[in-house]
C-alpha cells in the first residue's frame, strides 16, 4: 500500500479559506457585524424614545438615555461586537474582513430601518446594496 504525500499545514489551511479569510473568521465577522448593526438599531430606538439627542441639555439627554433599557443594551451589544471585531482583526486580513463587516452591517441596518422605523427602501437602494455585495466579493478575491 502506498501512502499519499501529506499536504503542508499551510496548504490545508488555504483550502479552508474563502476570499482569503478562514471560515471561523467569516463567522466572527458576520456575528460582530450583526451585533453592531442590531446595536445601532437599538441606539436609534433609545434616542427616539427620549425625543432626540443633541438638541437640548446634553447632560440631561445622556441621563435620559441611560434610563432607556434598549439604549443600554445597544451600548453593551455594540461594545461586545467591537471586542469580537478586535479578535477578528488580530488574526484575519483587515482588507478582507472590513468590507464584509461594513456591507453586512449596511444591509442589516437598512432592512431594520424599514422594519422598525418605517423608513422606505427604494429600488435604487436595493440595487446599490447588490452592487456593494458584488464589489466586496470581487475585491476580496485579490
Amino acid at each position: 500500500m502506498t501512502s499519499m504525500p501529506q499536504e503542508s499545514q499551510e496548504t490545508q489551511e488555504e483550502k479552508h479559506k474563502l476570499m482569503g479569510i478562514s471560515t471561523q473568521g467569516i463567522i466572527m465577522v458576520l456575528v460582530a457585524s450583526a451585533m453592531m448593526a442590531f446595536a445601532s438599531l437599538m441606539l436609534k430606538q433609545g434616542i427616539s424614545n427620549i425625543g432626540g439627542f443633541g438638541e437640548g441639555n446634553i447632560i440631561s439627554e445622556i441621563f435620559n438615555l441611560l434610563l432607556q433599557p434598549i439604549f443600554v443594551v445597544g451600548v453593551l451589544l455594540y461594545g461586545s461586537g467591537t471586542l469580537l471585531w478586535m479578535r477578528v482583526i488580530s488574526t484575519e486580513p483587515l482588507s478582507v474582513g472590513y468590507p464584509i463587516l461594513v456591507s453586512f452591517s449596511f444591509i442589516i441596518v437598512a432592512l431594520g430601518a424599514v422594519l422598525f422605523f418605517k423608513e422606505t427602501i427604494t429600488l435604487t437602494k436595493l440595487l446599490g446594496m447588490g452592487i456593494i455585495l458584488i464589489g466586496v466579493v470581487i475585491a476580496s478575491q485579490g
